[in-house]
């Protein structure tokens, strides 16, 4: 078996249940055109991606053994390494209701722990792949773990030599963040974050630019800021690119997280700038419109990441 190259976690996983309709309408009877059920959250949709990619990953997450089947499914038909703990209960459901203005989402609550599953969770990471394999902490934190989650494993973790990556929002990327806190490796925010974290308005592309190069200050190697329909930020040790690539319409579902996929597969290429910009963005454009966590073909990528618009602003 191939040595792991990534880990990622996702302490707050989700069984997304995605419905078409042809219109939602409130306070009326919707026929949904189809209905399906993916294993979801963060860290599980960017192992989905890069096992699509080749690269070796496992999962940890917290997982509840009740219906822990749709995961395992998902790990054994794509070669991802278990290394999720079971525990009491379900995991939680996530509502995406797909129409024609765009994506709805409902998310219902899930399991419950304390901090003292941290521990458990560090083990099973150092179990599953090895220092320097890349850690992606992802996504939301379940009911009863604190914000500073995600600093505490960052901390034992980077210190043991994980390359540790970062996609978390609000008070979770704050506590993550702070004063002091060791800084990790890669972070992932969109616009929308990245002004929630910087505090104000960031309507210019130069803002942006200033607000990831301020992190940068603080010993992050790589800060990619996704941009919707205006690409992405790339700022790392080799300069600063920004990606585009015209897209055709489709659901946007999962589209962040196979960004993430695609920084992290570049990066376990150790590619230059332009490349880990490419392969990032025909990551992200390659998987709309696809369902669940899934890429097209490897040829299919290349030539999308052939086309992108790589600049430098």
């Amino acid at each position: 078996m191939s040595p792991v190259r990534v880990v990622t976690v996702t302490l707050n996983p989700a069984i997304d249940q995605t419905i078409l309709l042809d219109r939602l309408r409130p306070g009326e009877v919707h026929r949904a055109r189809s209905v399906r059920f993916d294993p979801g959250g963060k860290g599980i949709n960017v192992a989905s991606c890069l096992a699509d990619w080749g690269v070796s990953v496992a999962a940890v997450g917290l997982l509840g053994g009740e219906n822990a089947g749709v995961f395992e499914a998902l790990f054994g038909r794509k070669g991802i390494r278990d290394a999720c703990l079971r525990l009491d209960g379900e995991t939680r459901t996530n509502i995406k209701i797909v129409a024609e203005f765009g994506t709805t989402d409902i998310d219902l609550p899930g399991l419950s722990c304390d901090a003292g599953i941290l521990g458990r969770v560090a083990a099973a990471i150092r179990e599953a792949g090895s220092a320097p394999a890349f850690c992606l902490l992802a996504g939301s934190l379940p009911e009863g773990l604190p914000a500073y989650s995600y600093r505490l494993l960052a901390a034992e973790l980077g210190a043991a030599g994980y390359r540790i990556a970062l996609d978390t929002s609000g008070a979770t990327l704050e506590a993550a963040l702070a004063p002091g806190a060791a800084p990790p490796f890669l972070l992932k925010p969109n616009r929308r974050e990245l002004e929630a974290f910087a505090g104000r308005p960031l309507r210019a592309l130069t803002d942006v630019v200033a607000e990831a190069e301020r992190l940068r200050e603080r010993g992050i190697a790589h800060v990619v800021v996704s941009l919707g329909a205006d690409g992405g930020l790339f700022c790392g040790p080799e300069g600063r690119r920004l990606a585009r690539l015209e897209a055709k319409p489709g659901s946007t579902v999962g589209a962040g997280d196979a960004l993430v996929a695609g920084i992290l597969a570049a990066l376990t290429e150790d590619p230059g700038p332009d490349r880990l910009a490419r392969l990032a963005t025909a990551f992200a454009v390659g998987k709309l419109g696809l369902p669940g966590p899934n890429l097209p073909s490897r040829d299919a990528i290349e030539r999308l990441a052939a086309s992108v618009e790589v600049t430098s602003p």
